[in-house]
């Protein structure tokens, strides 16, 4: 049996009661669920290969779409490979810790042959120095406060590991002081932007993505070395569309059992939109968000937008 069904198998089989809205603690002051906390040193200590290549994002800002862009990429002249496996199990999760008997992402990421794609959730500044000493590439993907908490929340609803988060309003809150897994979306957005330029990180907006995909998939590939046709880039955009991978069942995380993912309460690839906050936020939360964003992005070149 490989390592892929070993893994896939282990989380579809484990224990029901294995999983459950963990406590965060923190670490350098960052909330994280308590299995990462108490696997830190494993994490903090992961030894990076100069040919790694790290796919970072705040929670819920467009992983899984980055991941199914580079893995089409690197696959664009077959791109039924892209369907090997699911993507948690394509794409080792760097930081994620469940309690054993499931390996951890350290443990898979060790027993995984070069070269590696690498997702993490890490605010730059937790990112392993052993990746700047390799001068791995990163790709960056970021997107918007508003939208990125309107996605964060309704994830948090269905993702059974992560702690409940509350009601909507009671969320806005907690997302702007950063009180929320991984921490605070300013803290992240920023610590990346700043340090775009000291190592080879490619910098991406969501927002960017969904106005001219092809656009920036083709950044992607020139950043990634490749130099793909016209014809296969469309093939990419194809299979890359949100209504491609909501259909996908190796990109829907409809694999990932419902002790986990409960799709019920809501799906995985749920609208993949921008400017769906105006649907949720009132105008009395958008003027506070509005102030605090105001605040705490005062002096930065760093411009997201809201709508396209």
């Amino acid at each position: 049996m490989s390592q892929v069904e070993d893994y896939n198998r282990a989380v579809v089989g484990a224990p029901k009661d294995l999983f459950y809205r963990f406590q965060l603690l923190p670490i350098h002051g960052v909330p994280f669920m308590k299995p990462i906390a108490d696997n830190w040193q494993r994490v903090e200590a992961f030894q990076a290969r100069p040919d790694d290549l790290l796919i970072a994002t705040y929670p819920k800002a467009g992983t899984t779409w980055m991941q199914e862009i580079v893995d089409s990429i690197m696959n664009a002249e077959d791109l039924i490979k892209v369907k090997r496996a699911p993507t948690h199990v394509r794409f080792p999760f760097l930081e994620i810790c469940n309690p054993p008997p499931l390996p951890c992402g350290v443990d898979i990421l060790e027993q995984t042959p070069s070269p590696r794609i690498i997702k993490t959730h890490l605010q730059y500044e937790l990112v392993p120095k052993s990746f700047w000493e390799h001068d791995c590439k990163v790709i960056y993907v970021a997107r918007n406060a508003k939208d990125n908490a309107v996605s964060y929340y309704h994830f948090d609803l269905m993702n059974k590991t992560q702690p409940h988060p509350g009601t909507w309003e009671e969320y806005v809150g907690k997302f702007l002081k950063g009180n929320v897994p991984w921490g605070g979306w300013f803290d992240h957005v920023l610590g990346w932007w700043e340090s775009r330029n000291k190592h080879q990180i490619l910098y991406v907006f969501y927002e960017d993505m969904k106005e001219d995909p092809k656009c920036e998939i083709r950044k992607v590939m020139r950043f990634l070395g490749k130099d793909l046709s016209e014809d296969l880039l469309e093939n990419i955009c194809q299979n890359t569309s949100f209504k491609a991978m909501k259909d996908n069942p190796m990109a829907n995380y409809s694999a990932m059992p419902a002790t986990v993912f409960d799709q019920s309460i809501s799906q995985f690839m749920r609208k993949g939109e921008v400017a769906d906050w105006k649907n949720h936020f009132t105008v009395q939360q958008s003027e506070t968000f509005d102030a605090e964003y105001q605040k705490r992005m005062e002096g930065t070149d760093l411009k997201f937008r809201c709508s396209i």
